[in-house]
């Protein structure tokens, strides 16, 4: 009775071979196979009849019930020896096939799956301006928001708070029937009013209350424009819900001076032809409100709409401070309307002849006169570049009237007898 082999507590049965093989059949796996093999199999089959996905509700309850043994040491000895009469005999349990599945899938089984805890409310997002120099220097802000915040009786928790709505039995939603004609009625889905769409009420001696909270909103040096500050648990709470979070979405301020790409600065600086050309040095107050000397190379000729640049004289890289982008600076060269004929000899006297001149003057001195044509230029802008200059109604003579090359537009038909 007591040595007569089997399992502890089991009844012994004479009735043939054990049958053990129908798990591993069901996960296609060999009776050999590792747990990590087993697991990988349960994956693919549980995805492939999943009763959402169109399987099988059957055969995915059978290959849960084949993974919840395999998977489990002990449970895999007992079946292998006894196969399913031993399980069921030794008290195997077992999870449902939902619980089995959303182990793998983060939740979702059939309706959802089951509750993991309270979910959490709605997040509360705030814009919050702030200007290029607060982002190169960082800054701290205290701003104030409204929030609802839930007082419990003694020895009552957010999950004993709660029960289900008896007004929409728990769903959020109400069904309300409307009367849109002789016989006719409309069936309408609402959120229900009575739990604000949560399906869950307080209890007696729970109460609301609104309050005012100060929160330090910390600017990190370098934060830039959509980046997001986030205090977590910080907004409303409702029934059965963790408080969402209060966001603050940074909204970077047009800057008179710079414009900000990632860590790097640009701006324009107008200079003037004989700064242009015979050097210059100006001062820049920055965003620190230190004030940088900024001078040209000795020598050195700016021509217009060149770009120079300062090292290290850029924006703060975010949570590396101490490591900054650049300064680019965008040259623009203003020149004189016009010149005294005592200027202008000055500068032909200052700036030798080029190779340009020599070439100019070349090509006038080949040409007969009587081919030569003196005029004067007159201003143009660039945005009229491929612009039809003549007056209305003067087309090019090679310009057709339609498609056809017709005058007039009309069409000259052959007649036919």
């Amino acid at each position: 009775m007591f040595f007569g082999g089997g399992f502890p507590g089991m009844q012994q049965h004479d009735s043939g071979p054990v049958d053990n093989e129908e798990f591993y059949k069901l996960l296609g796996v060999d009776r050999k196979a590792s747990t990590a093999e087993i697991k990988k199999a349960y994956r693919k089959a549980a995805i492939k009849h999943h009763p959402d996905k169109g399987g099988d509700e059957a055969t995915f309850k059978a290959i849960s019930e084949a993974y919840d043994c395999l998977s489990d040491p002990e449970k895999r000895e007992t079946y292998d020896k006894y196969g399913k009469e031993g399980l069921e005999q030794g008290g195997g349990g077992g999870r449902s096939p939902d619980d089995i599945f959303n182990m793998f899938f983060g939740g979702g089984g059939r309706g959802g799956g089951r509750s993991r805890g309270p979910r959490k409310g709605e997040d509360v997002v705030h814009p919050l301006k702030m200007s290029l120099e607060n982002l190169y220097n960082g800054k701290t802000v205290k701003l104030s928001v409204n929030r609802q915040r839930v007082k419990y009786p003694e020895g009552m928790t957010m999950e004993t708070a709660v029960s289900s709505c008896n007004t929409c039995n728990g769903r959020g939603v109400v069904i309300k029937m409307h009367q849109i004609g002789p016989g006719m009625i409309q069936q309408v889905q609402q959120k229900c009013s009575a739990c604000g769409a949560t399906g869950k009420v307080y209890k007696k001696g729970v109460k609301v209350v609104k309050e005012q909270k100060i929160l330090e909103v910390y600017v990190e040096k370098g934060m830039k424009n959509g980046q997001k500050i986030t205090f977590s648990g910080e907004a409303d709470e409702a029934p059965g819900q963790l408080p969402g979070d209060v966001i603050f979405v940074i909204q970077e301020k047009e800057h008179n001076t710079f414009k900000r790409k990632g860590a790097d600065l640009l701006m324009e600086k107008e200079i003037s032809l004989r700064q242009a050309l015979t050097g210059f040095e100006f001062p820049l107050r920055h965003l620190d409100d230190k004030t940088l000397v900024i001078r040209s190379k000795p020598g050195e000729i700016i021509i217009p709409n060149s770009i120079k640049g300062v090292t290290d004289g850029g924006m703060p890289v975010h949570k590396r401070p101490f490591e900054k982008g650049r300064l680019f600076i965008l040259f623009k060269v203003k020149f004189p309307k016009s010149l005294t004929k005592p200027q202008m000899q000055v500068i032909k006297s200052a700036l030798p002849d080029t190779d340009l001149d020599d070439i100019d003057m070349s090509i006038k001195d080949s040409v007969k006169p009587e081919d030569i044509e003196e005029v004067n230029m007159i201003d143009l802008e660039g945005s009229d570049f491929g612009k039809v200059a003549s007056s209305a109604g003067h087309g090019s003579a090679y310009e057709s009237d339609d498609e056809d090359g017709n005058a007039n537009g009309q069409r000259v038909q052959c007649q036919q007898s």
